[in-house]
């Protein structure tokens, strides 16, 4: 075995700390491409406050693209989860925006579960047969 692991201590993926983070990044960077496009109909929908709808769209954008390159540090997931929540609140400013915080944020609890399977390590059958 590789390293000196077991079958038994393997989760089956090469790097699963690597698959996480590759997730979760994968995860901000999608939400920033859609909350950037977000930003197109904005105008057409006469959104009230159009000037501070397109700041707090485009500070949520920029957080989301920081913390994608950061999702090596511990607390980048914490804020992660934080940005999901303060997308809830933009209904002040149109529902659309609040409807892709709920997305994103099942997205994120999800990706938050996969991160919390995979850092234990495997239940194996050690059964013979």
């Amino acid at each position: 075995m590789e390293n000196g692991e077991d079958d038994a201590t393997r989760s089956g993926l090469r790097d699963p700390k690597r698959a996480v983070r590759t997730l979760g990044a994968s995860v901000l960077g999608l939400e920033a491409i859609v909350l950037l496009m977000a930003l197109a109909p904005m105008r057409m929908l006469k959104v009230p406050h159009l000037g501070w709808a397109v700041t707090v769209v485009l500070v949520l954008t920029a957080a989301a693209i920081v913390l994608a390159g950061m999702t090596k540090r511990a607390w980048a997931w914490h804020a992660g989860t934080v940005l999901q929540l303060a997308l809830l609140p933009c209904y002040f400013f149109h529902w659309s925006l609040t409807a892709i915080g709920v997305v994103f944020l099942g997205a994120w609890l999800y990706t938050l579960h996969v991160r919390k399977v995979l850092s234990r390590p495997p239940v194996r059958d050690t059964t013979p047969g």
